[in-house]
């Protein structure tokens, strides 16, 4: 009982200095840039906003909406990645695993080429729907032929849709160098010039994806122990492999369909959380949300310094950061087979 008790305090006790860390570094997000902004002045223009500052102005019309996309994004990817890991038992599986950035991409190119939308409003809809299909395309190809929905099934059908839209992506844009111009930006993944009106129309679908992902988290801890004891503790283990699709879907589509495609983030936070939580899922997707809010803003800061006075896509920073982190990951399941 003691033991239980200490492990429940540590967990609260990481859990408040991971929210603390990302106040902190969402504080930053709105004070950093070419134009520094003391912390004084950031909070005088959340509280105090005065039109006539040129400080106020920049936080409340630029950082501030980039922050709060940012932090979003960061946290549903970061939650999709975990539920994903525990749905194909599958530690290096991410939502790029689900053809869901590459459904997302190659809708938007096809638009862009054959449609002619230039609007961010569109793409945003138009990524979200690419995201589903894509899921939905691995959902049915992941469930068909003897012994319904399996793990590996699931692994299989991703890598296929995966190469299959990126393939086609490719073969659109040879055909149209101007649509590649005005989409390059979504396919290496951004938070700048969003603004809060593009995520307010997706942001009951994945603010419904965190609070479904903690109501799942108890079936999916039993999930987890494996199928066979799933099955006999009574679980519907296809309905909660649905949901969890579907969580995976709102949550991961809906960040591609505003930030563009931003990897790594659902596969490196979800390591971290377990580290820190353990095998607990309701304690997992918490520290999730937090880290992955936290490592977005971060990545967000760095790309705005590299290459001063221009931004670095912020799918590139993350991508410097999950390369290394998925060699280390990949080498080690290889040592230990």
């Amino acid at each position: 009982m003691t033991s239980l008790l200490q492990r429940k305090a540590y967990r609260w006790a990481g859990l408040t200095l991971s929210l603390l860390v990302f106040a902190a570094a969402f504080v930053a997000s709105l004070a950093f840039g070419q134009t520094p902004i003391k912390p004084g002045s950031v909070w005088e223009a959340i509280f105090h906003y005065d039109a006539s500052v040129q400080d106020h102005v920049i936080i409340t019309t630029s950082r501030l909406s980039r922050a709060l996309i940012a932090a979003v994004i960061g946290a549903s990817l970061a939650i999709a990645g975990a539920l994903l890991q525990a749905l194909t038992k599958n530690s290096l599986a991410s939502p790029d695993l689900f053809g869901i950035n590459s459904g997302a991409i190659f809708f938007i190119v096809v638009a862009a080429s054959f449609f002619s939308v230039s609007s961010l409003v569109h793409y945003m809809w138009i990524a979200f729907a690419g995201a589903g299909a894509a899921a939905l395309m691995v959902y049915v190809l992941g469930s068909a032929g003897r012994g319904g929905m399996s793990p590996m099934k699931y692994v299989l059908a991703g890598a296929a849709i995966t190469a299959l839209f990126a393939a086609l992506t490719q073969g659109v844009l040879v055909t149209s160098e101007q649509s590649l111009q005005s989409v390059l930006f979504w396919m290496a993944g951004s938070v700048a010039g969003r603004s809060v009106d593009m995520l307010l129309p997706i942001l009951p679908f994945m603010v419904g994806g965190w609070i479904s992902a903690m109501l799942l988290s108890h079936s999916v801890n039993i999930l987890t122990s494996g199928e066979d004891v799933a099955k006999g503790l009574g679980q519907n283990t296809i309905w909660v492999k649905s949901a969890m699709i579907g969580v995976i879907v709102l949550l991961a589509g809906g960040s591609v369909s505003v930030g563009g495609s931003i990897g790594f983030i659902g596969l490196v936070v979800p390591h971290i959380a377990r580290g820190l939580a353990g095998s607990d899922y309701r304690w997992i997707i918490p520290f999730c949300a937090s880290f992955g809010g936290t490592l977005l803003l971060l990545a967000d800061i760095a790309a705005r310094f590299i290459i001063m006075p221009q931004e670095m896509p912020i799918g590139v920073m993350t991508a410097l950061i999950g390369t290394p982190f998925f060699i280390f990951m990949a080498r080690r399941r290889s040592g230990r087979t």
